[in-house]
């Protein structure tokens, strides 16, 4: 442990230079009275580095001298294909040798390169997660990962959304793809290649089976291809409707005009359908299929009904008389 924080320091002031003890400390998540130890160890190896005193002073490496412990660890190696998404590596649980192989990293490039890579990082940003919605819950997430390192078997109890909703079984863990904040584990079973979304797996059991990965696997051609299926099956019918300029715009539809556009969209199912156009509330009509069409109108006239007469004149449906909606505002409301 000591051997690695050594080498990270030593690596710290070639690439950022003077640094004080203080900042060495916060950045290694020691005492400054560490550092100081650290320090001396690394001058009783030859290490020229030498510190200033006073209020800009600090320690640095002689100048010209560079290390040449820049080759990276496995964990490393495995890290540094995340280092646009820090977070996707700290649940992975490679958060520490991700930071360690940046800095390996900026050691072995050149001062020029190096300050552009620094740019780069400063001035962009990769934030895979949507707006709306919480992170998901993933406690079998860094288990899964270990099981896939290792190639090793696992038995899975996941809950899924038609019957039956819990499941259990034993499958080997081909791979994981981060798809827009979520986790998915590839993996293979007693029906063959499957995806699981690593939120719903409610346990996973590491097995001490060995698997070997079939020659022709291609993680990233299997997922570009399950993507291609997944859209296939997405969008199986299709919908005429009238559109607003608004609502033409909210579907991403060329609207031909100010007026109403004619439009043919794919769509799912009549049910998924119905909800999706009912959000657009009066910037569509639905044309065709009569099915959704009628679906439509009535929910429209179940509602037209429902707030009929609503809401100050009388009590609300279920309450008593005792419980009215309060009087219309007289006045400005704010």
């Amino acid at each position: 442990m000591r051997a690695s924080r050594l080498v990270t320091l030593l690596l710290l002031l070639q690439n950022r230079g003077r640094m004080t003890a203080r900042q060495l400390a916060e950045e290694l998540e020691v005492s400054v009275r560490t550092v100081y130890r650290d320090v001396e160890a690394l001058g009783a190896a030859g290490i020229p580095l030498y510190g200033d005193a006073g209020h800009a002073g600090g320690y640095r490496l002689v100048d010209g001298y560079r290390t040449r412990l820049t080759g990276l660890t496995a964990d490393e190696a495995q890290a540094a294909f995340l280092a646009a998404l820090p977070g996707a590596a700290a649940e992975l649980g490679l958060g520490a040798a991700l930071a360690t192989a940046q800095l390996k990293l900026r050691a072995a490039l050149p001062a020029e390169l190096r300050e552009h890579a620094e740019r780069i990082q400063e001035r962009f940003l990769l934030d895979a997660p949507g707006w709306y919605g919480d992170a998901d819950c993933t406690p079998h997430l860094t288990a899964a990962a270990a099981a896939v390192w290792a190639r090793r078997a696992v038995v899975l109890r996941y809950r899924r959304w038609r019957a039956p909703e819990e499941i259990e079984r034993r499958v080997e863990p081909y791979g994981l793809v981060l798809k827009a904040g979520r986790w998915y584990l590839v993996a293979d079973g007693p029906s063959g290649i499957r995806t699981y979304r690593v939120d719903q797996i409610l346990e996973l059991r590491p097995l001490e089976d060995e698997f070997a990965i079939p020659g022709g696997f291609d993680l990233i051609r299997h997922w570009n291809s399950y993507l291609a299926d997944f859209r296939a099956r997405l969008h199986t019918g299709e919908a005429l409707v009238r559109l607003t300029p608004k609502g033409a715009r909210r579907l991403g539809v060329t609207s031909t005009g100010d007026g109403w556009t004619e439009a043919r969209v794919p769509i799912e199912s009549i049910d998924h359908a119905h909800g999706e156009f009912l959000r657009l509330g009066t910037d569509v009509e639905v044309m065709a299929p009569a099915e959704l069409r009628d679906r439509i109108a009535e929910t429209v006239r179940t509602l037209a009904t429902r707030y009929e007469g609503w809401p100050w004149a009388e009590a609300s449906p279920g309450r008593g008389t005792d419980h009215p909606h309060p009087p219309p505002c007289t006045r400005t409301c704010v």
